[in-house]
């Protein structure tokens, strides 16, 4: 039973990857396909929202359960979010300067801390 349900959670994580890819390579057919108008800026926003809150439970589920060593691995791979906010920014008209100022030093503190706590 145990190795079924690590099979379906790795595949779950797996499609949410492939579905994450989609939005990024099909955006107005994959936002239409999630069930909301292609130019709804609060549905949009929305969703970042829903994402962004469940990334920051996720991390301190991890903490809570597996202690300071996993939670510093799981603060490096969240790192990609900022990195990819940070090239979101810039590829779609924003300043190099918030990119780098927000974004990049999110991800870089993110690491950091990581590094510390992964390898501490």
């Amino acid at each position: 039973m145990h190795v079924t349900a690590l099979v379906i959670a790795i595949l779950g994580c797996v499609a949410i990857i492939v579905i994450g890819t989609r939005f990024l390579l099909l955006p107005r057919q994959t936002t239409l396909d999630f069930g909301v108008p292609a130019d709804s800026l609060r549905a949009l926003t929305a969703i970042k929202g829903a994402r962004d809150i469940t990334s920051g439970v996720v991390l301190l589920v991890i903490w809570a359960a597996t202690g300071s060593t996993p939670f510093g691995w799981g603060l490096i791979a969240a790192a990609l979010t900022p990195v990819a906010d940070a090239v979101i920014v810039v590829t779609n008209g924003g300043k190099l300067s918030t990119a780098l100022g927000i974004h990049g030093i999110t991800a870089a503190v993110l690491v950091v801390a990581g590094l510390v706590l992964a390898l501490g």
